[in-house]
């Protein structure tokens, strides 16, 4: 029997030492503390925001509506963010808007009147759309943020995302948003930013990306190939091999994933690994992976995930977040499981991932992760690992009252409450400074974005 604080997964998930070794270098996964205390109860916060264990302490380095640089306001609906070095002591946030058209309606003055040339796209009277990326540059030794603009507008419903090895900012149109339905182009791109943007950068939809529900990305640094989520009930999982490493407008092949063994060949309909009606998909169990081309991945008619698992691709359950770790990576399925409170899934790449020898010795699919109680882990969003190799879950629940928590969730699969959100929003974008030292996490709406500071290195267990 599990205990009360324990997944319903075993001992195969020792694996967050190869994602601490990857970005922090610190400790092993045979060193990591095995019981579920984590950091000790949480201190109720006296400004009622969030709760955080003792000796933790945030930071609100930028909130809705607080003027920028660039002279606009920060917008609403701060999602998927990333964080990249500048220097020795300056770290860049990339952050996303989750906004659509409409929000054009309750935006700030200027907002409204936003006409530019490096807009994307625009309404009817030419105002650029309200979604997109901001930066912000924040000095990890004074504590301050240093300035703060747009970098990327015109687009809608900028979700999440992921960083590159070669410090830029992919972020995902959570739309299919057709052109003539109030605006001038088709939406449901990816767009890359880069880190050292200096203001509002040339938009590029890398279009051989596909076109979907995009939610988030992560590329393999060894192999250069990105990784897809999709944030439909029916989604699937993708990859991009590009034409060309680290220039993803030159495009590349989209894919998506089949479980080896459950359809066979190509012509047969998919998996099902969200076990709403039965538990097809085990725990813990591994299974071989191969890899169905898409043709046609500009998908005007939002068809992707069809056509895909009519060729034998499987299907999870609203694809989210990603991280990428040691030669492998995790990611949510939010409503996944008999309960529906959510899932993650492990994958590892083969040695010749992408190449004509990868049918050989082909990478491979886990479920890690399966809640089956609300209280441990409901509707698990995007996801990081912390300095000392745990995973850390940002909770989005869709109930009228919501209690979202980043949850720690231990290499024995054993979970904890690292913080407790008062608002009634999610908790978006948690990501690490390079040195592992500031937890940064957005508040969605209003837009909060908080850097944390604590005791990293005295897990308690």
């Amino acid at each position: 029997m599990v205990s009360r604080r324990q997944f319903t997964l075993g001992a195969s998930a020792l694996a967050f030492g190869g994602l601490t070794a990857s970005y922090f270098g610190k400790v092993s996964a045979a060193s990591l503390l095995q019981n579920t205390h984590g950091f000790g109860p949480l201190v109720a916060d006296p400004n009622n925001l969030l709760d955080l264990p003792a000796g933790f302490e945030y930071q609100v380095i930028s909130q809705l509506g607080e003027k920028m640089t660039d002279g606009f306001t920060v917008p609403d609906r701060a999602d998927g963010m990333g964080c990249f070095g500048l220097d020795e002591e300056r770290v860049a946030l990339i952050r996303n808007h989750e906004l659509h058209p409409r929000d054009l309606i309750k935006a700030e003055q200027s907002i409204k009147q936003h006409k530019s040339t490096l807009a994307y796209d625009q309404n009817i009277n030419g105002v650029a759309l309200p979604g997109g990326t901001s930066k912000l540059v924040y000095n990890l030794k004074t504590k301050t943020l240093e300035e703060q603009f747009l970098t990327l507008v015109g687009t809608v419903r900028n979700c999440a995302g992921g960083a590159t090895p070669w410090n830029t900012w992919l972020t995902c149109e959570e739309s299919v948003l057709k052109a003539g339905s109030g605006v001038s182009k088709s939406h449901g791109y990816i767009f890359e930013v880069p880190a050292t943007a200096e203001g509002l950068i040339e938009p590029k939809p890398l279009t051989a990306m596909g076109r979907f529900n995009h939610e988030a990305a992560a590329v393999d640094p060894r192999t250069g190939i990105v990784y897809l989520t999709e944030d439909r009930g029916d989604s699937l999982f993708y990859r991009f091999i590009p034409n060309q490493r680290e220039q993803l407008d030159q495009g590349g092949q989209l894919q998506a994933l089949v479980l080896k063994g459950t359809t066979g060949v190509k012509g047969s309909q998919g998996y099902d690994t969200r076990n709403w009606e039965t538990q097809q998909m085990s725990l813990q169990e591994w299974t071989d992976a191969l890899w169905v081309d898409l043709d046609n991945p500009e998908s005007p008619e939002d068809d992707l995930r069809a056509r895909g698992f009519k060729d034998g691709a499987a299907l999870f359950a609203r694809g989210e977040g990603i991280h990428w770790g040691d030669n492998e990576l995790y990611f949510c399925c939010t409503n996944g499981g008999s309960k529906q409170l959510g899932q993650i899934m492990r994958y590892q790449p083969s040695a010749f991932e992408g190449q004509a020898l990868e049918a050989e010795a082909p990478g491979r699919l886990q479920l890690f992760l399966q809640s089956e109680d609300e209280s441990l882990y409901n509707f698990g969003d995007n996801l990081t690992v912390t300095p000392y190799g745990h995973l850390l879950v940002c909770e989005d629940q869709y109930t009228d009252v919501v209690e979202n928590h980043l949850r720690g969730v231990t290499p024995q699969g054993e979970a904890y409450d690292f913080a407790r959100l008062h608002l009634q929003t999610e908790l978006a974008g948690a990501c690490f400074s390079p040195e592992g030292s500031v937890l940064f996490v957005n508040l969605y709406s209003p837009t909060r974005t908080l850097a944390i500071r604590g005791p990293w290195d005295t897990f308690a267990g």
